[in-house]
């Protein structure tokens, strides 16, 4: 298979785990803030985690640099369009960029504007380029819940403009799923789509209570399902799709070698699995890098990627002319 000339879905990428470093320092200058290191070499040092990073959190450690720079509207609206032009490059026809917006209000900007540059940058690459996309917002499991509230009510407005769901991330510890029902089940109502970062970080029950108590449609991640047999067959019997991204979970210890990750195994068993970069500058990969190394493990035969391609355009959170568009690509 050519992996760049293959059509491809996204459906978890960070934004803030997705920079250019050459945008990094050029926005720093212009702002006058001050790096680690003004030279492109020195400074992918500082933001791609190796792969022998000892946990989550310390891959986690990486976003706080590009964060620096994502403080305007000017900046993430740029940030923005790049990445979308990076995905287009690689044949990808749709893409769901997600962020946390509370992260870039650090120098006055309100929630509100900080979505709408985002949704702008992606409707210039929109333009530009033959990709479609759309926004999930985070909500961070680090801060209190009445800030998931506010992420909430704040992101409402934007429902139909280019945002469609919500997701839980950062650090994961055991039973979070506990403390964000409210402003989840908030969300729903208001028409968000529920995607969770869950079973990233060794426990699978989380995964199971992502699917009962909040009502996800997709997990990102997933890996640990394979160590609780209840979330196993809850994802498996309700066929929620896994967001898997091979690279990151090898950075972050949720598998120690690419021969142990499970997504084939998963996808033999009818598990619905997609493939995903989650950060491209931070784990240092794209999409088609992250289709190769599925493939040199596991042999993936074009009916294989085939299956994951239409597991993506059906679990994506597009409308259905989106998704239509999407299945013409397929030959």
């Amino acid at each position: 298979m050519n992996f760049l000339e293959l059509p491809k879905i996204e459906l978890h990428c960070h934004l803030d785990g997705s920079l250019r470093a050459e945008t990094i320092i050029d926005i720093a200058k212009k702002e006058g803030i001050q790096l680690p290191s003004f030279n492109k070499e020195g400074l992918e040092e500082k933001l791609i985690a190796p792969l022998e990073c000892e946990s989550l959190d310390e891959y986690l450690e990486r976003f706080s640099l590009p964060n620096l720079v994502m403080q305007s509207k000017e900046s993430l609206r740029r940030i923005t369009f790049e990445l979308f032009e990076d995905a287009a490059r690689e044949n990808v026809k749709y893409l769901e960029v997600r962020f946390a917006p509370l992260l870039h209000t650090l120098k006055g900007l309100d929630v509100e504007e900080v979505i709408q540059a985002v949704i702008e940058g992606m409707r210039e690459a929109e333009s530009c380029y033959e990709i479609k996309g759309n926004i999930i917002l985070c909500c961070m499991r680090t801060m209190s819940v009445d800030r998931a509230f506010e992420v909430v009510e704040k992101g409402k407005q934007f429902l139909g403009k280019g945002v469609v769901a919500i997701d839980l991330c950062a650090s994961e510890e055991e039973g979070f799923c506990h403390s964000f029902i409210d402003p989840i089940r908030l969300a729903k109502e208001y028409g968000y789509r529920v995607t969770i970062h869950a079973g990233e970080a060794g426990i699978g029950r989380n995964v199971l209570e992502a699917v009962e108590l909040l009502g996800a449609e997709r997990i990102g991640h997933g890996v640990f399902i394979k160590d609780c047999i209840e979330a196993y067959e809850i994802v498996k019997e309700k066929q929620i799709v896994l967001e898997m991204c091979p690279t990151s979970n090898i950075q972050t210890k949720a598998v120690h070698h690419y021969s142990e990750h499970p997504i084939y195994k998963f996808h033999q068993d009818g598990i619905k699995v997609t493939i995903n970069t989650d950060n491209r500058t931070v784990s240092n990969t794209t999409m088609e890098k992250e289709i190769y190394l599925v493939n040199n493990e596991f042999n993936l035969g074009e009916e294989d990627y085939r299956q994951i391609y239409l597991n993506s355009v059906e679990a994506s959170f597009a409308d259905h002319e989106t998704k239509n568009w999407c299945l013409t690509f397929l030959s």
